[in-house]
């Protein structure tokens, strides 16, 4: 039993002509038409393609969203800890400059009260609680710094012939460590407390009269 084939119209011949051999004079008017910004020809679009394309760019979306998201989730952290780091050491640079200024200035102030006043020998070393005094001026919460003076013989002076001094205070600032990750790796030990103790020393000469 022979087969027969059902002739093939003339119309799909007409279409498949265009559809594989876009280099004729109908393919080329398509192809200037596209280049002009029009729409394309309907015989050369190809909604199951274009879909098919459509959902593959859109699960590769998906997934370079989902890589930069887990990439976020890695430097951020780093990234926020190094400028933890940043912000703690100028906060901790401030206040040490801020300490040294006080340490300065109560050290002035006591080595004018600690020597002899005026032709009094036996006068003089009350330096401490003036000290104290401005202390709590400059600071009112100041019951945990702690403040320490002591004198020091050096040498001689040449013109009044008696044996010069110098004023040691030593002062002792618990610097609050205000941001996370950075003030436990700062701070002093206990770590939980998040404290750094900023130790200052200052050498005063005390303030002699010429002639006692």
């Amino acid at each position: 039993m022979i087969v027969m084939e059902a002739p093939v119209s003339f119309f799909k011949l007409f279409l498949g002509a265009f559809a594989h051999n876009p280099r004729n004079v109908a393919g080329k008017r398509s192809l200037k038409i596209m280049k002009a910004g029009q729409a394309q020809p309907f015989w050369r679009e190809r909604s199951g393609s274009r879909f098919i394309s459509g959902l593959h760019n859109v699960r590769y979306a998906a997934k370079r969203a989902g890589q930069v998201t887990v990439e976020l989730m890695l430097v951020l952290p780093v990234f926020m800890l190094i400028l933890f780091f940043i912000m703690e050491v100028g906060n901790l640079a401030y206040q040490t400059i801020l300490v040294h200024h006080c340490a300065y200035e109560l050290a002035r102030i006591g080595s004018l009260v600690a020597g002899p006043n005026g032709g009094n020998p036996s006068s003089g070393g009350n330096q401490l609680p003036k000290m104290k005094d401005t202390l709590k001026e400059m600071f009112p919460n100041s019951a945990n710094i702690q403040l320490s003076a002591s004198t020091e013989n050096t040498l001689p002076d040449p013109q009044s012939h008696q044996n010069a001094q110098d004023l040691v205070v030593t002062l002792v600032y618990p610097a609050k460590l205000v941001f996370p990750g950075s003030s436990f790796f700062l701070s002093d030990r206990p770590r939980a407390q998040r404290i750094k103790r900023i130790t200052v020393t200052v050498l005063m000469p005390i303030e002699r009269p010429f002639r006692q």
